[in-house]
């Protein structure tokens, strides 16, 4: 198993930006954003919900999916491996980024209690998948950073 592999479960931010190039091969980025529900510690301290942003880039099958369904808003399970970059801009800035190179893209509801989406072991033409997923299936956040098994 890969140790930069991640698990997210999101909202989309904005409609997908798809590029194309070499021989209809292409790219597609969006921004994921996923979130942490609020709590309160056993001293009654408010801990407010936290929403992270996530740079997802998907290629070929996946790309030409995400191109066709996905759009603002949609509620998506995306597996994937952590990915950073450095690039210098025009004026000699150097920018960081980190983006996350998915594996397997799946529309994700909590209400029906599927997925379906496409991964690395299908290609464009068998791409539903369906798999049961309840609530109870995704882990509660931890009240506590002492909590974490890490």
């Amino acid at each position: 198993m890969s140790l930069n592999k991640v698990i997210l479960i999101g909202n989309v931010g904005k409609d997908p930006a798809i590029h194309y190039f070499d021989k209809n091969n292409s790219k597609a980025e969006f921004p994921l954003a996923t979130s942490e529900s609020g709590y309160k510690l056993a001293n009654g301290t408010e801990v407010p919900e936290r929403t992270e942003w996530h740079s997802i880039v998907t290629w070929r099958e996946r790309a030409q999916f995400v191109e066709k369904y996905v759009r603002k808003g949609s509620l998506l399970y995306v597996e994937g491996k952590i990915r950073s970059r450095n690039y210098d801009d025009k004026e000699g800035v150097k920018h960081y980024l980190t983006e996350i190179y998915a594996d397997r893209v799946e529309f994700y509801s909590l209400g029906s209690g599927t997925r379906k989406g496409v991964d690395n072991e299908t290609d464009a033409t068998t791409s539903t998948h369906t798999a049961s997923v309840s609530s109870s299936d995704i882990p509660a956040p931890t009240e506590k950073a002492g909590d974490l098994p890490f």
